[in-house]
């Protein structure tokens, strides 16, 4: 076998394998923000809870991806602050761990937002993202 037919074989077997593993990549990138709540009064007794938030099913590039998004994370900040004890009654730090919260997780997805290109006709919508909080939640805090 001649040279060029060698390098010709060698392509067509390492081929597919290149393109399998960049289509293996791209399916296993996370499309979620992070959002970390902080409780406590001085630094040695702060406590703090990370939730990731999900938008893999979203299209940030509508106005409705973008709102839906954001109602994810005010209500995971809630949840996670409730549960390091802040509570619509807690008289609040300066800011608040759901308001810190919310602004940390927001500003990053504004970032995303603004070079969020839309999502095309071959994207096929994954499962709607599990929350961790109750399911009426939703319509509690609207």
């Amino acid at each position: 076998m001649n040279r060029i037919n060698l390098l010709s074989a060698a392509m067509f077997c390492i081929a597919p394998l290149a393109l399998g593993a960049s289509a293996a990549l791209a399916e296993t990138a996370p499309e979620e923000i992070v959002v970390t709540g902080q409780w406590g009064k001085v630094p040695d007794s702060v406590q703090s809870l990370s939730q990731a938030v999900s938008y893999a099913d979203l299209d940030l590039s509508t106005a409705a991806g973008h709102k839906e998004l954001k109602h994810r994370i005010d209500l995971t900040a809630r949840f996670l602050c409730d549960k390091l004890g802040e509570t619509d009654t807690t008289i609040p730090l300066v800011p608040s761990c759901r308001q810190a919260a919310i602004k940390d997780a927001m500003s990053r997805v504004d970032t995303l937002a603004a070079s969020a290109a839309p999502r095309g006709t071959t994207w096929v919508r994954p499962p709607a993202w599990e929350a961790p909080y109750p399911a009426d939640w939703s319509t509690r805090y609207p």
